[in-house]
């Protein structure tokens, strides 16, 4: 059924992508019996046939729809459409956050990521900013097998049990913070240490004069997360 799913899905976008200009698109489907809109860009010239990196962004705030598109125009789409880059950002359900009762979608929306989309090696980047960034990091904790990376920007592992800071030792780890950002400025950079004392692959930045929403247009932020994919892609050499 699900080769079926993916024959189908890939004969799909090659009709969708036969002018190779790059496509953004939306779906609503039900998982863990909720409704999940989410919008999907791919690269330029996408082909189905070939593997992309893939990127599981959230949203901040309150992780509504219009914030998922305006958040993924702002950060994500242009340099993911230019590099090569398959980019998914769900909206809360019901208005459930996901580090809270919208964690109840996964893991099968992550099943369906994986059957329906050319993931490079079947493994996400997964990635949030704010409240967004707690959700990658709660996520990515619970289910990690399905990640090579991490990125909160900011973002951290919130109230998190050893056994969950545990489960994300094997991703690379990324932190980025403003430096007028004096609450998770701390919070990050304790956990930070904790992490990189027990040889966690982890990086943290704290970003000149940026307050808790990063703007990634400053000092090359947008770049900078992109390359900090790339590397992940190597195993998280520098």
């Amino acid at each position: 059924m699900l080769i079926l799913h993916r024959l189908l899905t890939t004969l799909l976008f090659t009709i969708m992508v036969c002018n190779a200009k790059a496509e953004v698109s939306e779906e609503t489907r039900e998982f863990g019996g909720l409704d999940v809109r989410f919008r999907v860009i791919l690269p330029d010239n996408y082909d189905p046939s070939r593997t992309y990196p893939t990127v599981l962004q959230f949203p901040g705030g309150s992780q509504t729809w219009n914030i998922v598109v305006g958040s993924t125009d702002a950060d994500w789409r242009e340099k993911a459409e230019n590099d090569g880059y398959i980019v998914i950002s769900p909206a809360a359900p019901n208005g459930q956050l996901f580090f809270q009762g919208g964690d109840r979608v996964f893991p099968e929306f992550l099943d369906y990521i994986l059957a329906t989309y050319p993931v490079e090696n079947n493994k996400l980047h997964i990635t949030g900013i704010s409240n967004g960034g707690l959700s990658a990091f709660h996520i990515a904790s619970l289910y990690p097998d399905y990640f090579i990376s991490v990125t909160g920007y900011p973002g951290l592992l919130n109230s998190a049990s050893s056994d969950r800071l545990e489960a994300i030792r094997p991703l690379c780890i990324y932190m980025h913070v403003g430096d007028r950002d004096s609450t998770w400025l701390s919070a990050m950079q304790n956990q930070y240490q904790a992490l990189q004392n027990t040889g966690y692959n982890i990086n943290f930045y704290v970003e000149t004069d940026q307050n808790h929403v990063l703007d990634v247009r400053k000092d090359n932020l947008r770049n900078r997360l992109f390359a900090e994919l790339e590397r992940s892609r190597s195993g998280c050499t520098n």
